[in-house]
């Protein structure tokens, strides 16, 4: 009987792919999944627990946190209050990180596939840009170039994937040279399928892994550059920024420090999070890892 619950138990489980069970034996990449899980039920329901502008002034400036059941982490230097801010920054934060990301990860995948694919003064040239902005301070490329377009969440958005899209060719052109004379890409070729086709239904599947583990630190990377700008006062003036908040209250660390503390600590947590997410990916999806296992 008992040997029939146990056959009828492992029938019962859910089959997990390869890459998810090497994640999740990863207690850090676990723990930060965890809090980006948190700051994208924060972001979506930013809106529900505090449906007004974050941005208002709600009470007495500089109440600390925990002394009103009202304002749980206080509120700022304008009376504002700090946990509205902080979880509408959530939402902010995790759109310019996102957007930046995605942004970066199509203009390096493309900008490294066809410096592979097509090799010669193509390959020259392309790596040859990629260099020029990698000699360009990155901070103070995105601040210059936020400073000209503007301070909106979108000039933002432009500015950090201009930075962040290098590391991501020169990883995807790599890993296209590796794969680009297998066997099975030369048997495509043989049998006439078109180079787009043979790039994006054979070669793209293998290059991903490694690009999704960079993209990933990417995020990581756009939240402290839009936090860089916010602190510096060249944030989007509409949205409630983690890093204007820490850059407000600089002036006032002396006697009430939590203001800068509080937003520091998530912006601290969030960049940790997706970092260990990074290696737990990393660990997950390169395929010399799971061939040493």
């Amino acid at each position: 009987m008992s040997e029939n619950l146990a056959s009828l138990r492992r029938s019962m489980r859910i089959p997990l792919p390869h890459w998810l069970r090497q994640f999740l034996r990863h207690p850090g990449a676990v723990c930060g999944a965890l809090i980006v899980l948190l700051m994208v039920v924060m972001a979506l329901t930013a809106g529900i627990f505090y449906p007004k502008d974050p941005l208002r002034i709600v009470a007495m400036p500089e109440i600390w946190p925990f002394t009103d059941w009202r304002y749980p982490l206080g509120t700022d230097s304008l009376g504002r209050d700090i946990a509205a801010l902080i979880v509408h920054g959530a939402r902010a934060t995790l759109m310019i990180g996102l957007a930046a990301s995605l942004a970066a990860t199509l203009i390096g995948v493309s900008i490294g596939a066809a410096a592979a694919w097509f090799g010669g003064w193509v390959d020259e040239t392309l790596m040859r840009i990629a260099e020029l902005f990698q000699v360009i301070p990155n901070v103070v490329f995105v601040l210059t170039v936020v400073s000209v377009l503007g301070p909106h969440m979108g000039n933002i958005i432009i500015a950090v994937a201009l930075v962040s899209w290098q590391p991501i060719a020169r990883l995807t052109r790599a890993e296209f040279l590796s794969w680009r004379d297998r066997e099975f890409v030369l048997a495509c070729r043989a049998s006439g399928m078109a180079d787009h086709q043979i790039v994006v239904k054979e070669i793209l599947p293998n290059v991903l892994p490694p690009v999704i583990v960079m993209a990933s630190l990417v995020i990581a990377g756009a939240i402290l550059y839009e936090s860089v700008v916010s602190f510096l006062g060249l944030g989007d003036p509409n949205l409630a920024s983690w890093g204007r908040l820490v850059g407000e209250g600089r002036t006032l660390i002396r006697s009430s420090w939590y203001i800068c503390a509080v937003p520091g600590v998530a912006i601290m947590l969030a960049v940790l999070a997706l970092n260990l997410v990074g290696d737990g990916l990393n660990d997950a999806l390169n395929p010399k890892l799971r061939e040493r296992e």
